[in-house]
């Protein structure tokens, strides 16, 4: 599927699109983990549209938007009369889902007192309505859960039910944050241009050099997302066919008194950030090279270019720019 979920080619993703492939016929239960922004309910998707059944509905329900007195009628509908404002019969996102996929984001938000319900909604594969007196309602909804949380965690702080996450976890999916994947980071830029300037009604042939280094410098803490949102910003401040990634509140500095204010501003500062966490050392495993994503003779023409050299200001007179470990 050409989606942007599953535009990458980094081995931490491919791993992610392999246990996909290997899940997606059967109808166990799923756990896709990963932090806010990771494209979690987008893989759920792709498993249902590649599982027998993508011809039936996929459902979404997030536990975290849904106030928890509303949760148990969320999932499994009430009938008239069930409580205050029930004027009509309505189905729950579990009914709605029979046949198809039911996928519970951020499942560590479910009210602990509606888990055993849940629980044995999956197991049992029935559910009742608030108000039906105990009538059931058979339902076959294959469930994949997501969540952003530490749940064994939760489990063991009793904030959790042990035995709803085990009926749960029967096939956990770890999605990688987008540091963690850095060479598909182009790859989506590219996307999510594309995406945009379309929806503009622009016409923009390429990200400029500067740009691809900062995209690939930054730790995008909001993953995919702010990486989406970063992009549709830049496309809506070009004017013409190369990409203008200005200077954005998304790419300052954590800590320092003085803001950022271009775009070579940010890359020096990074890069200076990065040499001091590594110790001035450029090459190696663990050297700023690697820590960046570049290689070896580009990081040293980019330190050549921005004058950076390990002594202070006031010993670099009549020194070489060179003056730094390179292994």
């Amino acid at each position: 599927m050409a989606t942007l979920d599953l535009i990458g080619s980094s081995a931490k993703f491919r791993t992610v699109l392999e246990r996909v492939e290997m899940v997606a016929p059967v109808d166990s239960a799923v756990m896709i983990q990963g932090e806010t922004g990771t494209g979690k309910e987008v893989i759920a998707q792709a498993i249902h549209q590649a599982s027998p059944r993508r011809h039936s509905r996929f459902v979404a329900v997030n536990c975290a938007a849904i106030p928890g007195a509303l949760m148990e009628s969320e999932l499994f509908g009430h009938e008239r009369g069930a409580f205050t404002g029930a004027v009509a019969q309505t189905v729950g996102r579990f009914q709605a889902a029979d046949g198809g996929t039911l996928f519970l984001d951020e499942i560590g938000d479910l009210p602990l007192e509606l888990q055993p319900k849940l629980l044995r909604a999956l197991q049992e594969k029935q559910c009742e309505r608030l108000g039906s007196g105990g009538r059931t309602i058979q339902v076959d909804a294959r469930v994949i859960a997501a969540t952003n949380q530490d749940l064994w965690r939760m489990v063991q702080e009793r904030k959790f039910r042990a035995d709803l996450y085990f009926r749960l976890n029967v096939f956990p999916i770890l999605l990688p944050p987008l540091r963690e994947r850095k060479d598909d980071i182009l790859p989506l830029a590219d996307y999510f241009v594309e995406k945009f300037a379309r929806q503009q009604g622009k016409s923009i042939d390429r990200i400029p050099d500067e740009a691809i280094e900062l995209l690939a410098c930054h730790d995008w803490p909001g993953n995919i997302r702010e990486l989406q949102n970063v992009i549709e910003r830049a496309v809506i401040l070009t004017t013409g066919p190369i990409l203008n990634l200005q200077t954005t509140e998304f790419m300052r500095p954590t800590s320092g008194p003085a803001a950022i204010k271009t775009l070579v501003d940010f890359e020096r500062a990074h890069i200076m950030a990065t040499l001091r966490e590594t110790n001035w050392v450029i090459g190696g495993k663990r050297g700023a090279a690697s820590q960046l994503g570049l290689p070896r003779t580009t990081l040293i023409t980019m330190l050549q270019r921005h004058g950076i050299s390990r002594l202070q200001p006031e010993q670099q007179e009549g020194r070489s720019d060179r003056s730094f470990a390179t292994a």
